[in-house]
């Protein structure tokens, strides 16, 4: 298969910093769309690879999966995409599209495992797919994504990863007008989690370590700000939530939150402790509470969360970087030193 070489910022080996590679795109086949990466976001997960904390990085990595651009080629059977206008990726690139769960818009869910943007089979080339930290990418039109031009594209490549990871178990377990909700944690994940609970109408409380916090969790759209560490604020809250988003990757004590929650209320993990959380029975049976988990969404979906974003203005609180700050980034949000989310302006790329 014809190829062409360009630029991309990644790594050979898990202790080395990343730096300038060079890697292949596939030429653009019938389905393909190629896209000018403007900005790609910076995910916790993209460290994790990077680094190999999970285990199954395979060198060298590219990472990025959260990619905002514009379209310079579509292959001659695209329907849906034209030259010019803005695109994004996610998290996936492709998928079995024959089982289940990609028939019914949940391609997150692939029996076979669905094509990740990075560090995954590509089926094309061979090797491994490289993400967005790149200066273009090119994609079956079935998994690119549709960009407003009515916000900040910057603020935007987010909502590729944390405003659908959010988003999709908001949606699902269907909170709005007249509930109440938890957002536990205002990190990368949360502070999404409280814009988009309040823009569906909910009455939101964020749950926090830290009373540092309590301004701008206010300023996010909170409604109410509790320590998490103060017992008598939380016992205020007891039995009166309709929903709780988790956002925490940390250790933490699940039981304190479930008991929080309404009798049928569920409690959504979306962050992503290495350690197990112990659950005590009775805080689930006593109320008949739900302890759920939840990642991403399906193409659909995250077309859906995009334009919900659009129409309500919502993009992702951001801080700009060039290629050369990222692995100063990286140790950065190691630290937490980050509101809310880091942004590479791939023009520092390309340059």
């Amino acid at each position: 298969m014809e190829t062409k070489n360009i630029k991309a910022f990644g790594t050979e080996a898990a202790e080395a910093p990343l730096q300038v590679l060079d890697i292949k795109r596939r030429a653009v086949q019938a389905h393909d769309v190629e896209i000018e990466i403007l900005y790609c976001g910076i995910c916790h997960s993209d460290l994790h690879s990077a680094r190999n904390e999970w285990h199954g990085t395979i060198y060298p990595i590219v990472p990025g999966h959260e990619i905002v651009g514009r379209i310079v080629k579509v292959g001659e059977h695209v329907k849906n995409f034209k030259v010019g206008e803005l695109a994004g990726v996610g998290c996936m690139v492709d998928s079995c599209r024959e089982c289940e769960h990609c028939k019914n818009d949940l391609e997150q869910f692939c029996d076979e495992g669905s094509i990740l943007t990075f560090n995954s089979p590509d089926a094309h080339l061979g090797g491994q797919t490289f993400g967005g930290y790149s200066e273009s990418i090119v994609v079956d039109e079935n998994y690119v994504l549709h960009i407003s031009d009515k916000l900040d594209l910057a603020g935007v490549a987010p909502l590729l990863c944390a405003g659908i990871t959010t988003y999709s178990p908001l949606k699902h377990w269907k909170v709005g007008s007249g509930q109440k909700v938890g957002i536990v944690g205002i990190g990368g994940l949360g502070h999404m989690g409280i814009k988009l609970a309040k823009a569906m109408g909910a009455h939101v409380v964020v749950f926090t370590t830290s009373l540092s916090k309590t301004e701008d969790a206010k300023r996010l759209g909170a409604d109410e700000v509790v320590l998490s560490t103060d017992p008598e604020q939380m016992e205020q809250h007891a039995r009166s939530l309709h929903f709780i988003l988790d956002c925490v990757s940390a250790e933490h004590n699940i039981d304190s939150y479930l008991n929080l929650l309404k009798v049928d209320g569920n409690m959504v993990l979306v962050g992503a402790p290495m350690e197990p959380l112990p659950v005590t029975s009775f805080s689930l049976i006593l109320g008949r509470r739900s302890f759920a988990g939840s990642m991403i969404g399906g193409i659909a979906e995250t077309q859906e969360m995009l334009d919900f974003c659009a129409e309500h203005n919502i993009t992702a609180d951001i801080e700009l970087i060039g290629v050369n700050d990222v692995n100063n980034a990286y140790e950065r949000l190691l630290k937490g030193d980050i509101k809310y989310r880091f942004v590479i302006d791939i023009a520092s790329l390309k340059s």
